[in-house]
């Protein structure tokens, strides 16, 4: 499959941004917020297949020694095909010194363990929306 990677927020279309991640169950905000939180992440990666997006990630990093994975999307219809591997792999490599963390869906950790991320022991966090957290399995 002919696919083209893109590595900065110029020309992003931000409503598709949030529209794929609301497609696959993913927390989704307004199109504007989205943009803020790619422009200020220290990695993004874009993929494109027939100048469509396709899939996309992100991370946050101090750039020394902490970075944390989010909105990691492959749409449906491109899943298993390698993609999703493609974006964690980019995004670790340009981070190699840091210790990564992430949020993995309910059911997703098979995933990312394949890329040497191991769940963790303790664990704390503050959701700005506790319940839909508990509700989808993230908090007890």
């Amino acid at each position: 499959m002919d696919v083209e990677f893109k590595y900065d927020c110029q020309g992003i279309d931000w409503q598709m941004i949030a529209d794929m991640l609301a497609r696959v169950g993913m927390t989704h905000f307004d199109p504007q917020l989205h943009r803020k939180a790619f422009e200020n992440s220290a990695v993004t990666v874009f993929v494109y297949h027939a100048k469509q997006l396709i899939g996309f990630g992100r991370a946050i990093s101090d750039d020394a020694y902490q970075a944390a994975i989010y909105d990691v999307v492959v749409a449906p219809e491109f899943q298993r095909k390698g993609l999703g591997n493609t974006i964690i792999d980019t995004i670790l490599t340009r981070l190699p010194s840091c210790n990564i963390i992430l949020y993995a869906s309910p059911g997703k950790e098979g995933f990312y363990e394949k890329h040497g991320l191991r769940k963790m022991k303790t664990g704390m966090a503050r959701f700005t929306n506790a319940d839909r957290m508990k509700a989808r399995g993230f908090t007890e």
